[in-house]
């Protein structure tokens, strides 16, 4: 279910979706329709991690995805979805892992697991973060589903990619229960 072939463009703008740590056993109607809220611009979903079960991802079928298991995945996941993944939009070149393993100081491992990209997704820490270091996009969209610290309110990101940007902003899950 999940995409690796590069998606290429020519001064075309692509919008992509990132969320990481669902911690869901399916894909119910209301997962469905807040993914349908907070993605409704995006063409591309990436999925950092821990989504638990693979079935979470029938909510972005259409759309192209690139996934990998975190360490709450059920066997199934594990066996489909892989542990770390690099694939490219438009021009820039991004690494994909969910960060559990890699230590206290994780967005370090990800600067030696990979060297080259532009651009570094995690999970794990249920943790928002987007900020560059060296040039590089670094990027945790938080946990997704309202199971974060304190009960707070989940957190995903929107990374736009154009000829000569990579921006990410920051987002809130809006409760629409």
């Amino acid at each position: 279910m999940y995409q690796n072939s590069p998606i290429t463009t020519e001064s075309r703008m692509i919008t992509a979706g990132i969320l990481s740590d669902t911690h869901l056993s399916g894909c119910d109607t209301h997962f469905q329709r807040v993914v349908q809220h907070c993605f409704q611009e995006c063409s591309v979903i990436i999925h950092a991690g821990d989504l638990t079960d693979i079935s979470v991802l029938q909510a972005f079928a259409d759309k192209t995805v690139y996934a990998v298991h975190g360490n709450m995945c059920n066997p199934s996941s594990r066996t489909t979805l892989p542990s770390r993944l690099n694939f490219q939009l438009g021009r820039y070149y991004f690494g994909l892992t969910h960060g559990a393993g890699l230590g206290y100081d994780i967005e370090s491992a990800l600067q030696d697991l990979f060297p080259t990209e532009d651009c570094l997704i995690y999970g794990h820490t249920h943790h928002p973060v987007c900020h560059r270091v060296g040039g590089r996009l670094i990027i945790n969209p938080g946990c997704f589903t309202s199971s974060g610290r304190y009960a707070a309110a989940g957190t995903y990101a929107i990374v736009t990619i154009g000829d000569h940007e990579l921006q990410c902003t920051l987002h809130e899950v809006p409760d629409l229960s």
